[in-house]
């Protein structure tokens, strides 16, 4: 086993090296202005999953030529969603291989017609290899099941006799290899007296359910055929004074000029320049706070910026709004700081797991676990193993929210995967979470917080809550005396059923969570002060995994059931956060344990 994953992250050097050459160039998130239009996709689309032995029978009989329920029949798909649990067919909820999905719309006149205008075709989550046709014409193909990708297919709409209709297929693989994120194997069965000719499993090496599908919004949009391009923001303070750092990126003529303007939440100008990059001084600027670190909640400004440019068509014009959060962060040897305050995390994995839509972005869910969030008093979280879709991250910029936001590569710690990343943004912190032994850790050198995972009376000495304070004090001692940088308990937790109840606590009871939780508490207040800067509960809220004997529909160790119903520990944790979180916004003054002033409206 050591040496198949050895052999598995040899592979993945390549991989990652090219994905990251692959990031040259923007791909700006698609907002609607006096220069872009938006046109929503989401909805029912066609579906059907290739149930052919060899899964390529899409691609032998080239079901992209023609609609596709001209070659079968096919099903009404949400999307977004994850199609393992829409169907009753129970072949879809464990299906591996090649699923199609089809939709056709009708295009505005003017972008067929007008050629100042392009239109881009974009994808927001396709897990985990997509191939992309746009009226049977190759388009794109992409892996990566967590990130957006778009195409330009204006030359397929403004070229020869106009459609009528634009036929878009999307065929999805969510096979799982050694070199996919995340990775996994394929097994086949070859004892034919147990298991039919060609028989295989897909195996994981992480603990959630392999959703796939067009898990994110899929839209068409416009620009300019001269348009901004990209625009690469970083932030600073010097006195009283905010520093906003802009690079632009402008594609489709060389002949443009560029104004930036930086509005405050009044849209007045505080701030202008010109040119590809610049500066903006902001004298006495309202820094981005955390919203329970600061009396002010988070503040965002907006970039404007605004292009014109000559081209052989004659002038074009574009336009682009970027909010912007003024900050600094640092890290020592034993504090995270924001603004050159120490900060202290205490927050919630999270996993996007939405009932029946799986992964599927979901606004009702996204708002509501907002309001969780804010009721618990947490202001941090960790996308828990994937990078979530852009809005979420929108709105944690928008509610003074901290965001550990984590790569797909579950149990994956290359130094050069740290390095890329600080070569793309050195302002950021970089951690990666890890359960190995302090003298063995062979990534812990290269980041600059160290985040520990720990489930110490669940998979070790399980039951006996007395050795949890012990035990998590001789962590906390071994790795700081070795490595010397802050450190956040970045999982620790107890599986829960809701509403079984014993006392005293035993496993998989209310209590035990609980009485777990309290002895974790006990240990982490001995050294917060200190060196650790941050506690992240395991888990927010109940999430489906595989199906196994340690899993009863799923993992169960989050403070919230699936549904968002609060357990018991969902409770002690909202005192312990108010708590932590007035002790910061209120040092000199005796703290108290439940902030009145968490309501949105006050």
């Amino acid at each position: 086993m050591a040496r198949r994953s050895a052999v598995a992250w040899a592979a993945f050097g390549p991989l990652l090296w090219g994905c990251a050459l692959g990031l040259q160039g923007g791909m700006l998130y698609p907002q609607e202005s006096r220069s872009r239009e938006r046109k929503e996709l989401d909805g029912l689309w066609s579906f059907r999953a290739d149930f052919s032995d060899n899964r390529r029978r899409g691609f032998e009989e080239q079901w992209y030529r023609r609609p596709l329920r001209e070659s079968g029949p096919t099903l009404d798909m949400p999307v977004p969603s994850s199609f393992n649990d829409i169907s009753q067919d129970w072949r879809l909820r464990h299906f591996v291989g090649w699923v199609w999905y089809e939709r056709e719309v009708i295009l505005p006149e003017r972008w067929t017609q007008d050629l100042h205008t392009r239109v881009v075709l974009r994808i927001g989550s396709a897990h985990s290899y997509a191939i992309v046709w746009v009226n049977g014409v190759d388009t794109l193909e992409h892996e990566g099941g967590y990130l957006p990708f778009e195409a330009d297919i204006s030359n397929l709409v403004q070229v020869g006799p106009l459609p009528s209709r634009l036929r878009i297929t999307i065929a999805i693989n969510n096979t799982l290899t050694p070199t996919t994120l995340p990775p996994g194997t394929i097994q086949y069965m070859n004892d034919t007296s147990k298991y039919p000719k060609g028989y295989f499993v897909q195996n994981t090496y992480f603990d959630f359910f392999n959703y796939a599908g067009l898990q994110r919004s899929v839209l068409l949009y416009t620009t300019p055929t001269t348009y901004i391009d990209d625009i690469t923001v970083t932030t600073g303070v010097e006195q009283d004074s905010g520093l906003v750092n802009y690079q632009i990126s402008v594609k489709g003529s060389n002949l443009f000029e560029l104004e930036a303007r930086l509005l405050d939440a009044e849209n007045k100008v505080v701030a202008n320049g010109t040119g590809t990059q610049g500066q903006l001084k902001v004298p006495g600027a309202s820094l981005w706070w955390p919203y329970l670190m600061h009396e002010r909640p988070a503040y965002l400004y907006s970039l404007e910026v605004r292009l014109t440019a000559q081209t052989s068509l004659g002038p074009v014009s574009d336009f682009y709004s970027l909010p912007v959060g003024i900050r600094t962060v640092a890290v020592t040897e034993s504090q995270f700081l924001i603004n050159g305050k120490p900060f202290y995390f205490h927050g919630v994995n999270k996993h996007e797991d939405a009932d029946i839509r799986g992964k599927g972005f979901d606004w009702p869910l996204l708002v509501k676990d907002f309001n969780l969030l804010r009721w618990l008093g947490a202001n941090a979280f960790r996308t828990s193993h994937y990078p979530y879709a852009e809005e979420v991250l929108q709105m944690c910029d928008r509610h003074g929210i901290v965001v550990i936001d984590e790569c797909p590569g579950v149990g994956l710690a290359l130094p050069m995967v740290i390095a890329h990343t600080k070569a793309l943004d050195p302002s950021r912190p970089v951690t990666f979470v890890s359960n190995s032994n302090y003298a063995a850790d062979k990534g812990a050198p290269y980041v600059d917080v160290i985040c520990l995972n720990s489930y110490y009376s669940w998979y070790h000495d399980y039951g006996h809550l007395e050795l949890i304070q012990l035990q998590l004090a001789t962590q906390f001692e071994n790795w700081y005396k070795k490595y010397q940088k802050p450190i956040i308990q970045s999982e620790y937790g107890a599986e829960t059923i809701a509403g079984f109840h014993q006392d005293p606590p035993l496993m998989f009871t209310e209590e035990y969570q609980k009485s777990l939780l309290e002895q974790y508490h006990l240990g982490l207040d001995q050294k917060r002060r200190k060196y650790v800067v941050g506690e992240l509960i395991w888990n927010f809220a109940d999430f489906m995994t595989e199906q196994s004997l340690t899993r009863v529909l799923g993992n169960k160790k989050g403070i919230f059931t699936r549904q968002r119903q609060p357990k018991s520990a969902a409770f002690l944790l909202r005192e312990r956060y108010w708590k932590i979180a007035n002790e910061t916004r209120y040092p000199h003054s005796v703290a108290k344990s439940q902030c009145l002033e968490n309501s949105p409206f006050t």
